[in-house]
């Protein structure tokens, strides 16, 4: 008899149904069991930093430059201001904004001499002053954060000296990190006269290379013989080896600064990162073979004294700040101004700061899920875009503004300051069809200023947070004017007590003036065609676009948008290749020199790398602004800017666009968030509650498990049929198995 062998149905597909039913279902157990712990299942951070001292913020684009003699954006100084420390800053709770020592002992004050090297008095007037002189004294024991580039051996020479891109190889260095060694030393007045030193270095292209070398006595000449040296010398420049004729050392914690004539404006500028120190070690060890090739430079691993230093800079994930171990020390304010002690504003009094460990900085290109992140708890503070305006600020029957029920019910504060800034349309005075000062250029520039309607432009994509500006000066700077006496006449007119935009008819005849009837060019009949550079990045920005082109079919003009990365914008604008572009301005420092420089003609774009991004170059407005810049504030201060401001809008090199009004959110685990316009290096005074933190996480993002838990039922209901047939198939197997043996 032939043997019948059982195990020959063990082939069919039924016996594997139950091992894949018993993977599913301990994987759905596991889950559910997993969400028994305390981290959220979202949580984009590790479990261990769940009760971290950290501060979660994100960025958008990764800053060109971390430099401090380059670095003049925004997303820059958010990184760089909290590890490069210039000698002053602005106190963080006062206001009017108040210059204090940050490295310095004091606030250096002018010292004035005439032509011959006399020495003037205080109140001579401004005429007298051929030039000032600032002392300034440094706090001692003032250390750099650890780095390669200061590493020294048992005889004090450096380390990392000579390298090349072969050697790094050999010594496997593909990071700033993967150098075993670090080392610090001690600041010296010599540092901060490298720094200026650099401002004018072909080497570096400062932005404000231009104009501090109107101001500090040699800093254009020290310029024009390093690049000669440059040209003869391809090689590092040390620039210890030039003598700069208007900063000198003195001791070895005191350096001297002398500018020409009277410019009060020197202290704010020393409260920028431009005059931060920079110690030669670090210029050399950046400059070695092979170091660039790596992003091995200051615009990718900065290395200063503040209370933080980068540690992480991938610009593809994450840049993370910690807390620097070198840094000298610093207290919380003990007073500020009024309301402060009620807001809860002088609770960490006399604490040592920072008060956080580490702020991580995560890419966000798109703000949805930013917003998303931030009601979840994961990001610590938010802004408001337009498409999430709705859901967090409501008006009252009054207009007051109000967060939503569902933002108040989280325990989310809101802060909100008019900026000292302005987001302005630029036209390129340098180009051939938009740009020069004839008449028919001028109305042309008016026309398309009437045309874009930028009260329209606030309302639809900045939920009503703006003001349309008028000219170049915003809202609490002095200089500025409100009302009626303050309307820009070649745009608008006054009508019921309020500034009321000119008709398209208008805009309409000024173009048929300027020879372009129906946007045709009359003289070789042509249409207009113009070309928007601006920098778009996401889907958000496709209805923006769109309204641009719409304002400008008003008066049958083609415009062509050119969209482009802000690193490919930037150099198209210092190149002079952009013809209309979208730019704003964050004030540095609370004067209107610090706007109405903007405008003035050596601070070019394209022939002085300033941040004159028209490149607008009106001698009459040159002359106004050479007598207003040094002046103190006063009825002749005004009468002259006025003048400025009437030329510039005449010459409308800008649409002068909108000075924005700022809204922050800011969870109840934050403390201490005071919008100041002036300050960059905030960070070292926000403290977070983690522990708060966490417990409102894990009550935001509890898993919902009732979907889970009827799943496993269905698979339940689904397998146990075929289970019950598969052990009965079994059974019956077995049986004839054994009958068989």
């Amino acid at each position: 008899m032939t043997r019948n062998i059982a195990p020959v149905r063990v082939t069919t597909s039924l016996p594997f149904r139950p091992k894949l039913a018993g993977i599913l279902f301990w994987t759905l157990c596991l889950l559910v069991l997993s969400a028994c712990t305390r981290q959220p299942w979202n949580d984009p951070y590790p479990g261990n930093d769940a009760r971290a001292n950290t501060l979660y913020s994100s960025f958008s684009l990764r800053p060109k430059h971390l430099d401090p003699a380059q670095a003049y954006s925004s997303n820059e100084y958010t990184i760089i201001a909290q590890i490069y420390e210039p000698p002053l800053q602005y106190h963080y709770l006062k206001r009017p904004y108040t210059l204090i020592p940050a490295t310095t002992t004091e606030l250096p004050e002018p010292v004035y001499y005439d032509a011959k090297g006399k020495r003037l008095k205080a109140n001579v007037p401004d005429k007298r002053i051929a030039y000032s002189v600032y002392d300034i004294h440094i706090r001692k024991g003032i250390r750099y954060q650890p780095h390669p580039a200061l590493a020294v051996d048992g005889e004090g020479r450096a380390l990392y000296r000579d390298l090349d891109g072969a050697a790094l190889d050999l010594m496997g260095i593909r990071t700033l990190y993967d150098f075993p060694e670090t080392g610090s030393r001690e600041v010296t007045a010599d540092d901060y006269v490298y720094e200026i030193k650099r401002l004018a270095s072909p080497d570096v292209l400062s932005p404000i290379g231009g104009l501090m070398g109107e101001y500090i006595v040699g800093l254009s000449d020290l310029g024009e013989r390093l690049r000669k040296a440059k040209a003869e010398n391809k090689g590092f420049l040390d620039l210890r080896d030039y003598p700069l004729e208007g900063v000198e050392v003195v001791d070895r914690y005191t350096f001297r600064v002398k500018v020409n004539g009277k410019y009060p404006q020197l202290r704010y500028w020393l409260a920028m990162p431009f005059f931060a120190p920079m110690p030669y070690e670090a210029d050399r060890f950046y400059h070695q073979k092979g170091m660039a090739e790596r992003n091995l430079t200051l615009d990718w691993y900065p290395v200063g004294t503040g209370p933080f230093m980068l540690t992480e800079n991938d610009p593809n994930r994450r840049m993370t700040l910690v807390r620097n171990p070198n840094f000298h020390g610093e207290t919380y304010p003990g007073s500020g101004e009024s309301g402060d002690e009620a807001a809860g504003l002088l609770r960490d009094a006399g604490k040592s700061l920072p008060l956080l460990d580490r702020v991580v900085f995560s890419l966000e290109k798109e703000t949805i899920p930013y917003w998303n992140k931030f009601l979840q708890g994961y990001y610590d503070a938010s802004g408001i875009s337009s498409d999430s305006f709705d859901q967090a600020i409501q008006f009252g029957s009054s207009g007051e503004i109000n967060l939503t029920p569902a933002l108040k019910a989280k325990g989310i504060k809101l802060n909100t300051a008019v900026d000292a800034s302005i987001f302005y349309m630029g036209f390129n005075m340098m180009d051939a069809d938009i740009g020069g000062y004839s008449e028919d250029r001028r109305r042309l520039r008016q026309a398309i200023s009437i045309a874009m309607d930028y009260e329209e432009f606030i309302s639809i994509f900045a939920n009503g947070r703006g003001v349309a500006a008028q000219g170049p000066i915003p809202p609490g700077i002095f200089g500025y004017r409100a009302g009626k006496a303050g309307i820009n006449p070649y745009v608008y007119n006054w009508s019921n007590g309020r500034p009321q935009r000119k008709s398209i008819d208008d805009a309409r005849r000024l173009l048929r003036e300027a020879g372009y009837e129906h946007g045709i060019d009359t003289r070789t009949g042509k249409p207009l065609v113009l070309h928007l550079d601006i920098t778009a990045t996401g889907p958000d920005d496709k209805a923006r676009l769109e309204w641009f082109r719409k304002q400008l079919q008003k008066l049958e003009i083609q415009l062509v948008i050119r969209n482009t990365d802000y690193n490919r914008f930037q150099e198209k604008m210092r190149t002079g290749n952009a013809q209309i572009f979208m730019w704003g301005w964050n004030a540095d420092y609370p004067d209107p020199e610090n706007f109405l420089f903007l405008l003035y003609g050596p601070n070019g774009k394209v022939k002085s790398h300033g941040e004159n991004a028209a490149n607008y170059d009106s001698p009459e407005f040159n002359r106004l602004f050479d007598r207003v810049k040094t002046m103190a504030n006063g009825t002749e201060r005004q009468r002259l800017i006025d003048q400025m401001v009437d030329v510039a809008r005449r010459d409308s090199p800008w649409i002068w666009g909108m000075h924005p009004k700022s809204f922050g959110l800011h969870h109840a685990w934050e403390h201490n968030g005071k919008p100041n316009l002036m300050a960059n290096n905030t960070l070292k005074y926000i403290r977070i509650d983690p522990d708060e933190r966490a417990r409102l996480r894990a009550e935001w993002n509890r898993p919902i498990l009732w979907p889970l838990f009827g799943l496993l039922g269905l698979l339940a209901l689904f397998l146990l049929p075929a289970f019950l047939e598969h052990r009965r198939r079994e059974y019956r197997n077995g049986l004839t198995a054994g009958r068989d043996g």
